[in-house]
Parts: C-alpha cells; sequence; structure tokens
C-alpha cells in the first residue's frame, strides 16, 4: 500500500472515529448541534488525532488502547472549536474554510460562538468518558496524565494563550518581535500538535522522558507547519486551499515569511522537520508511517 493510500485510509478511520462522538442533531438546543457538527464535519487533515494514535504506537499496540477514541474526537472538536472562532469577524473574518462558507456565515455570529463554547465544553465530556473504560489503577493514571496534557495545551498557558497574544499582535503592526512571533506560533499553532502526540504517548504507557522529548518534536513540527501555513498564504490559491489567501497581510500580521522571505522560510521548515524525524526515529520501536507523515508536511500544498 502507497502512503497516499494508507493515509487516506487512516484520515477516513479518525473521521468515522470522531464522527461517532459528535452529538445527536435533536432538542431544542438542535441548531447549536448542528453548527458544531457542520464545522467539524467539513473535512480536513484529521492531522492532530492522526498523530496522536501514530505516537501511541511508538510504545505499544494502539489498538488495545480503549481510551484512545475518545481523546482522539475530543481533540479534534478542540482544533475546530478554534477554527469557528478564528473565522468570526472579530477575529480573521474569514468566509471560507476547506472549500465552504466557514460556520459564523451558515449559522450567524452569535450561534458560531455558541458552536465553539459547545465544541470546546463537548470535547472534555467526551475525554472524561475515557474514566469508563478503566481496568487498572494505571489506566485510571494514564487518563488523568492525558486529561492534564489536554487541558493545558489547550488553555490559557497553550493554545488560547497563543490566539491572545496574536490578536494584540495585529494592533501593533511594526512593533511586533520575532520573539512575540514564536510565542504565537509555539502555543497557537504547535500546543494543540503537542497535545496529540504527548497524549498518544501517555495513553501508551511511556516514561515521562519520552513524552518531553515527543513535546519538543511536536513543537517542531508545530512550527514548521505554521511557517508552511504562512507560505501557502503567500504563494497558494483559494482553489487548491479551500480558503482565501492573502488574509495574513489583509490583516495586518507579521508572520514569519514576511521577516525572513520565502527561501529562508522553506529553509526553516525542512530543518525543523528534519529534526523532528530525527526525534522520532531515536525510539526502539520506529514507525515509518509517522516519519513519513511529518516529512509530507514540508511539501504540503494545503
Amino acid at each position: 500500500m502507497s502512503f497516499e493510500d494508507e493515509l487516506s485510509r487512516k484520515t477516513d478511520w479518525a473521521g468515522k472515529i470522531i464522527s461517532q462522538y459528535l452529538p445527536k442533531e435533536e432538542g431544542y438546543q438542535a441548531t447549536v448541534l448542528k453548527a458544531m457538527n457542520y464545522s467539524v464535519m467539513a473535512g480536513g487533515k484529521r492531522l492532530r488525532p492522526l498523530l496522536m494514535a501514530e505516537s501511541a504506537v511508538l510504545f505499544g499496540d494502539a489498538g488495545k488502547i480503549t481510551a484512545l477514541p475518545m481523546f482522539m474526537a475530543a481533540l479534534e472538536m478542540i482544533h475546530n472549536y478554534s477554527l469557528v472562532h478564528d473565522d468570526l469577524p472579530a477575529m480573521d473574518n474569514d468566509e471560507y474554510r476547506r472549500g465552504r462558507k466557514t460556520t459564523h456565515v451558515v449559522y450567524g455570529e452569535g450561534m458560531a460562538v455558541l458552536a465553539g463554547d459547545g465544541l470546546l465544553n463537548y470535547a472534555f465530556e467526551t475525554a472524561v468518558k475515557a474514566f469508563d473504560t478503566a481496568e487498572s489503577e494505571e489506566d485510571y493514571r494514564r487518563i488523568a496524565v492525558s486529561l492534564q496534557i489536554l487541558g493545558r495545551k489547550a488553555g490559557i498557558y497553550g493554545m488560547i494563550g497563543g490566539q491572545c497574544a496574536d490578536l494584540e499582535a495585529e494592533e501593533k503592526a511594526g512593533s511586533v518581535t520575532e520573539e512575540l512571533l514564536m510565542f504565537i506560533h509555539e502555543h497557537k499553532t504547535a500546543a494543540l500538535i503537542q497535545a496529540g502526540m504527548m497524549i498518544g504517548a501517555a495513553l501508551s504507557g511511556a516514561p515521562q522522558d519520552d513524552i518531553q522529548r515527543l513535546e519538543k518534536c511536536a513543537y517542531n513540527i508545530g512550527i514548521a507547519f505554521q511557517i508552511q501555513d504562512d507560505i501557502l498564504d503567500v504563494t497558494g490559491s483559494s482553489e487548491v486551499l479551500g480558503k482565501p489567501v492573502g488574509s495574513d497581510e489583509k490583516n495586518h500580521k507579521l508572520t514569519y515569511v514576511a521577516v525572513h522571505g520565502l527561501e529562508k522560510s522553506g529553509a526553516e521548515v525542512e530543518r525543523l522537520s528534519r529534526e523532528a524525524i530525527d526525534i522520532l526515529s531515536s525510539f526502539p520501536c520506529r514507525n515509518r508511517f509517522l516519519e513519513t507523515l511529518v516529512e509530507r508536511l514540508i511539501y504540503r500544498e494545503k
């Protein structure tokens, strides 16, 4: 099986898992449930839950981890809530994502805010269900550690902190430093990738040192992914990306590309990715699919 076929199969598998944990669209709150599901089922790479599952493989048989699907779904819900809020007029004011209208365009701004709130809360409702699958004290410990990782990486010391810095940076225009820019990339983008890989390792029983090594690996992947996203915002097309290009310039955002140019930005994407792969290949149980997946982030076109 080619890598592309395997990636497609695993992406579909992750999508099916996620859909199983989405709420039923019923009751007086049906509209917000429809808006939540609309955003999550819009497609996407399912990168974060895939990284979670593939990181678990590094330390054991991921198929035997009964808590894994719940955390995969929870992480994707959190990722999509952030996109729903990011697209709002008060934030990036984007009307298209993944080739179709954004949630606030379809359901209105107020309902989009509620949909994002609903996804965040429902993510943790879903993740804590993992305790129902625990069969030993060790299972409880691994789930508790994973919840701690999820909460911190998604919260004020993770993604939300990065969103805050990013929003305020728009008002600073030319005074944004590279240090602040890297803080934004680390927390806004890399944090949820770190959450995925660290949780996969934690659920699989990895030692703390190995979880920390994956945290560094995921930092590199996240920064490289964001720089590549910035590159595509300059060089890509709306047809391929499924969203408007040039939004960074439109919103007066400082990006790695704006500071260092396209050539150096591309070289940095490759350097970070190679370093990440070196970390992955250092574990006794190698995951060639995961290594290739990280490599493909360098050359992605959308």
